[in-house]
């Protein structure tokens, strides 16, 4: 009998300690993306324009909390946010993100593992629509028109995704240093 009182017991701590815990933890944020922007208060590092030829393709842009990039992402949170100019299908999305990991040289068992994930979250895109990426502890929450979507909990892929436009061997150097604010002419 004190066998099982001392079991219940027990089992009614570690069921308290654990309820406790998640209430002191802070969720990640479902919330429209502007409310997330303004709750931590995000400086915009900088803006881009893609464009080839003549097609305007999206303008994005880079806020961190620190407002400085590279960030630690244990202790910054950061958003990458795209406003599409042009329509883009999911499967289209997912091919051109894999041709830039090609392009990085980054090794095809880091990043495809992922794709299944990304073709579940990410929607077709028409143009006028934005896809935003938020990194919070090394969670990727995507939103999509300012509404969570979905994410990816890995402290890897947010880096390997970010890594397409912010990388020194990214195929848009200009638009890297765009977005990382950087003057042109130094």
């Amino acid at each position: 009998m004190i066998k099982v009182i001392v079991f219940v017991l027990l089992n009614i701590t570690f069921i308290n300690s654990s309820y406790c815990a998640q209430l002191k933890e802070p969720q990640l944020s479902t919330d429209r993306l502007s409310k997330v922007i303004k709750k931590y208060q995000f400086v915009t590092i900088g803006e881009a324009r893609f464009t080839i030829l003549f097609w305007k393709l999206y303008r994005s842009k880079l806020l961190t909390t620190s407002g400085n990039y590279p960030v630690n992402f244990n202790d910054e949170k950061l958003i990458y946010e795209i406003n599409y100019l042009a329509s883009i299908s999911s499967s289209e999305l997912i091919n051109r993100t894999v041709e830039q990991w090609q392009h990085l040289k980054i090794p095809k068992v880091k990043y495809q593992g992922y794709l299944s994930s990304l073709a579940s979250i990410w929607p077709d895109i028409s143009k006028g629509d934005k896809l935003a990426l938020f990194i919070d502890k090394g969670r990727s929450l995507f939103y999509f028109n300012d509404n969570y979507i979905g994410e990816i909990d890995s402290p890897e892929f947010g880096q390997i995704f970010l890594d397409i436009w912010l990388s020194e061997n990214t195929s848009e150097p200009s638009l890297r240093r765009d977005l990382l604010g950087i003057n042109n002419n130094e």
